[in-house]
């Protein structure tokens, strides 16, 4: 295996036109289109692993399927080489950011049918990250037409729930069951190869760093009376006193954001729920409040650290607050993550995508969490580049098809320099 910073060689002009002429953009739509097609929000991805795995069997490559619960399975496809060459992944979830049903999100895009209209594919998860699945499995039918033997592997893993959710109180079950939960399988389990990409929607910019995420409850507790006995009263009502804990948090939120600058982005601290009392009844006071928190952690940061600033938090709190039984509890800590510039898988991605688009791929660091995050706690450098096509507004996701065909065609060549082809 070549080390992790050694420069990354060129490859043959003649070899790459080779290769390029292979990525055929009618096959691609077309899978891009059977992919929306199937829903696959989280806890539901079992009719999209069963496509990916008849797909990517149809390919000739060695596929394992990764029973996870109930109706969810990971797809592992291992295409191998002829020698002893290192062995890159391409890592890509199957759940998709919401189910298709929220009537809210009325546009095309985030609808399980695939539109294709002036130029882009419309529909959910063509963005996050159906659109990055596709394309792997054409870099490689690009790279087998193209007659190419490679000496290390090339492995494709379709995996479950990597969608930010996670279980809480009486929210359980496998559809809440995200935050990495099928690539937490897939290197538990013997998966691990020598350096990862992950397709998330960069708009094919490099994402060397992301941060981590920590979720928090804080809760205030209160009397529970009929409103005509609530009279002077009022300042033991647990919203009440939320009110005033929310006062603090939002001040410390201000200066966690000011402190955990990171990337050229400032820190993030997310108000993400507020729950109290009932709706059917708001003739009784609640007789506790709970504050839901996402506090993104730079990747610099151990989440340990991270955690004892918010317990420290909740500590000053208790101390002005005594009497209004305040609670805390961390319920996700995801740790950011990061790969060096000088990476070999980085300098290959942006030798190829010079190569085929002409100009070097821009960097970022970002404030959403990745799969990278399992993978670089198990030693697998890896890094975020995927297609997609600008944020998402009113129509919901959409990628433009030439997108996907370049990056398919960088994907291809990468991995054939990473791999390295065999004589």
């Amino acid at each position: 295996m070549p080390a992790a910073k050694e420069k990354a060689t060129a490859l043959d002009p003649r070899f790459v036109e080779r290769v390029l002429a292979e990525v055929r953009e009618d096959d691609l739509v077309s899978m891009c289109c059977d992919v929306i097609n199937i829903p696959s929000p989280t806890g539901e991805e079992l009719k999209m692993a069963e496509y990916m795995r008849d797909t990517l069997s149809a390919l000739g490559l060695k596929v394992s399927w990764q029973d996870i619960e109930d109706g969810r399975a990971n797809v592992i496809a291992r295409w191998e080489g002829a020698g002893e060459g290192p062995a890159l992944m391409f890592n890509g979830h199957m759940d998709t950011s919401n189910t298709g049903h929220e009537a809210f999100l009325t546009g095309l895009g985030y609808k399980p049918n695939a539109v294709v209209r002036g130029g882009f594919i419309y529909g959910l998860g063509i963005y996050n990250m159906k659109g990055a699945l596709c394309c792997y499995t054409h870099a490689v039918k690009a790279l087998q037409r193209a007659g190419v033997h490679l000496a290390g592997d090339v492995i494709i893993g379709a995996v479950a729930g990597e969608i930010e959710k996670t279980q809480w109180g009486e929210f359980t079950g496998r559809q809440y069951r995200g935050y990495g939960v099928g690539t937490h399988y897939l290197v538990n389990h013997g998966v691990l190869p020598d350096m990862c990409i992950l397709g998330e929607p960069t708009d094919m910019k490099l994402v060397l760093e992301h941060s981590g995420s920590m979720w928090a409850r804080i809760s205030t507790k209160g009397i529970y009376v009929h409103t005509a006995f609530a009279e002077g009263r009022e300042d033991q009502n647990a919203l009440n006193r939320m009110h005033d804990v929310m006062d603090e948090v939002l001040r410390w939120s201000a200066e966690w954001c000011d402190r955990t600058a990171f990337g050229g982005h400032r820190g993030v601290v997310n108000l993400g729920c507020l729950r109290a009392g009932d709706p059917w009844r708001a003739s009784r006071t609640p007789p506790n409040a709970d504050l839901f928190l996402d506090v993104r952690v730079p990747p610099n940061m151990p989440m340990t650290h991270a955690r004892r600033e918010v317990k420290k938090l909740v500590s000053n709190l208790k101390v002005r607050f005594p009497n209004y039984g305040i609670d805390f509890e961390t319920y996700v800590s995801v740790p950011g993550a990061t790969i060096p510039e000088d990476h070999t898988m980085v300098k290959a991605i942006e030798a190829n995508h010079a190569r085929v688009t002409g100009a070097p791929p821009a960097r970022d660091t970002v404030l959403w969490c990745s799969d990278a995050s399992v993978m670089s706690r198990f030693g697998v450098p890896t890094v975020n580049y995927g297609p997609s096509s600008g944020p998402r507004d009113a129509e919901g996701e959409k990628v433009a098809i030439k997108t996907l065909v370049e990056i398919t065609k960088i994907y291809a060549l990468t991995a054939a320099e990473i791999c390295g082809v065999q004589a």
